[in-house]
């Protein structure tokens, strides 16, 4: 077998000292386990033959939101520094204790992805997002994180963005996703950390969690393309999706008040009228003790599959005001 590419291993993701036209592979040292071994975020630097626009790319904040990884990886195969200008900086695998126990939240059960932008002394996951953002996100000039549904759920290929921010609703479109909902980032996400950083950004939800979907895969591989073409990163040109993006001015979760065996109607990018039945509850003897309806005309973004549902799960995510985004609808 050929020997395998080194990495490095660093405190801070390193830019200035990766060679023009060379790609860079980084361990970034994080924090420490229990047992004082280093736990560290594998990072790729592409840095193009020509300076340029800095783009971040961040997966698997969620451990078990697998989808954008694979997403990076191809990006890596077919990106060639020596015919780029700017750079690439792709942090495969933000949560690598989850990733490694298979599971939505880092090892001390907090989500990271309502953590940010953590502290620098605080509790173990506080510290390990600051130092992530600090080490890797502060580093890029624009983000793109790339996240799936959680466990129980699907969701649709869409993207949430602040579309009030022209540099943020530009990455949106070009992803070319089946809906964008308008999303400003007043969050503890790391796209809310990211933006109140002065870092344009956005998040890209690419279908389900736990698994490899070639599907969307391409499709957001088709979308970084025309983000790298529209930056002036790559030569070519931008590329419509095989769907129509639907616009939507926010969404919201509908929530059970009947525990029961749920069955949820619409799929995921269906539209539904306002008053249409979209879910209904049955005790384990099958009767029928609550529907719902929406509650205005919407587009069906993310659905529930868990069918046991105790009072107060999830039902279904809309997305309100859909209307189509004209093809070439990118904002300027």
């Amino acid at each position: 077998m050929p020997s395998l590419p080194s990495a490095r291993h660093v405190h801070r993701v390193h830019l200035d000292d990766v060679s023009a036209a060379s790609l860079d592979r980084q361990w970034v040292h994080i924090v420490n386990n229990g047992l004082g071994e280093p736990i560290r975020v594998p990072v790729v630097v592409v840095r193009g033959a020509e300076d340029g626009p800095i783009l971040g790319l961040t997966a698997a904040v969620h451990g078990n939101e697998l989808n954008g990884l694979a997403v990076l990886q191809r990006l890596i195969e077919e990106v060639d520094p020596a015919q780029m200008r700017g750079t690439i900086v792709m942090a495969l695998a933000v949560n690598v204790p989850g990733v490694l126990l298979g599971q939505r939240g880092f090892n001390d059960g907090a989500d990271l992805n309502r953590t940010a932008p953590g502290k620098p002394s605080g509790t173990s996951a506080e510290i390990y997002i600051h130092r992530v953002i600090d080490r890797i996100v502060s580093r890029v000039e624009l983000l793109i994180d790339l996240h799936t549904a959680s466990m129980g759920r699907v969701n649709s290929f869409y993207v949430r963005a602040n579309m009030h921010n022209p540099r943020a609703a530009r990455l949106a479109r070009l992803q070319n996703p089946d809906i964008i909902v308008h999303n400003p980032p007043g969050d503890t996400t790391l796209r809310g950390a990211a933006s109140a950083m002065g870092i344009p950004s956005v998040t890209a939800e690419l279908r389900d969690p736990n698994k490899f979907q070639a599907d969307v895969i391409a499709e957001e591989l088709l979308g970084l393309r025309n983000v790298l073409v529209d930056l002036g990163m790559i030569e070519g040109r931008i590329a419509d999706g095989v769907q129509q993006t639907i616009l939507c001015d926010g969404s919201g979760w509908m929530y059970t008040d009947e525990g029961g065996i749920l069955e949820v109607l619409p799929q995921v990018t269906q539209r539904v009228r306002a008053g249409e039945t979209i879910a209904r509850v049955r005790t384990i003897f099958g009767d029928i003790t609550r529907e719902w309806t929406a509650p205005a005309e919407a587009v069906v973004v993310g659905r529930s599959v868990n069918p046991i549902n105790q009072t107060g799960s999830r039902i279904v995510h809309l997305g309100w005001n859909p209307r189509p985004m004209p093809p070439n609808g990118l904002p300027a």
